[in-house]
C-alpha cells in the first residue's frame, strides 16, 4: 500500500471526494502528466466505478510527446519550458479538449534528484487545470526524495480538482 493511502483512507481520500462530485454533477475529467508518470490517474482510477466520470489520461514525458499529444507548443516549450505555468496550462487545456473531457489536470515538475536549475530547482512542479470557465495553474516546490515529491504533486493535483470542483478557485 502506497503512503498516500496509509495517511488517507479511502473512504476519506481526495479521489474518493472528486469521484462523488464528478458523478453527481455528470463530468468528465482527464490528466496530462508528465513528472508523475501517471500517478494522479492512477490514484483516480483506484475508485471503483471510476469509468462514469474518468476519461483517459496521457503521460508526456518527452517535449514531443508534449506537442504531438498534448497540443502544446514549441513556442511554449522553448520560451517558458516544460515547467512552467504556460506549458502546464496548454497541457490541461490540450488534454481536455483531446479526450472530450470537461476538466483537463496537467502536472510538469522536476521530481529529481538530477535535473534542477538555479531558477528552477529540483522539486518544482507545475499544475495545471482547465475547464470550460477558466484555466488556473499552481507552482510548488517539494523538498522529498524523487518519490515522494511525485506522491506530492499527485495529491496537489488532486487537491486542486477538488477545490476547483468546491468553487474555490478565482476565475481563470
Amino acid at each position: 500500500m502506497s503512503s498516500y493511502n496509509k495517511r488517507h483512507p479511502m473512504s476519506d481520500s481526495l479521489e474518493t471526494k472528486i469521484g462523488i462530485l464528478l458523478r453527481t454533477r455528470g463530468l468528465k475529467i482527464a490528466t496530462g502528466e508528465s513528472c508523475t508518470g501517471g500517478l494522479v490517474a492512477d490514484r483516480i482510477t483506484d475508485i471503483p466505478g471510476a469509468s462514469d466520470y474518468f476519461v483517459g489520461g496521457v503521460v508526456a514525458y518527452a517535449y514531443e510527446a508534449k506537442v504531438a499529444l498534448l497540443h502544446v507548443s514549441w513556442d511554449t516549450l522553448r520560451l517558458h519550458g516544460a515547467v512552467s505555468r504556460e506549458t502546464v496550462i496548454e497541457m490541461a487545456r490540450g488534454v481536455r479538449t483531446a479526450l472530450g473531457a470537461d476538466i483537463g489536470v496537467s502536472v510538469s515538475g522536476i521530481a529529481g534528484p538530477t535535473g534542477g536549475l538555479p531558477e528552477k530547482p529540483v522539486g518544482t512542479t507545475w499544475i495545471g487545470l482547465s475547464a470550460r470557465d477558466g484555466d488556473w495553474a499552481r507552482k510548488f516546490l517539494w523538498t522529498g526524495n524523487r518519490r515522494s515529491n511525485k506522491e506530492s504533486s499527485a495529491q496537489a493535483a488532486l487537491q486542486f480538482v477538488l477545490d476547483y470542483l468546491d468553487k474555490r478557485l478565482e476565475n481563470g
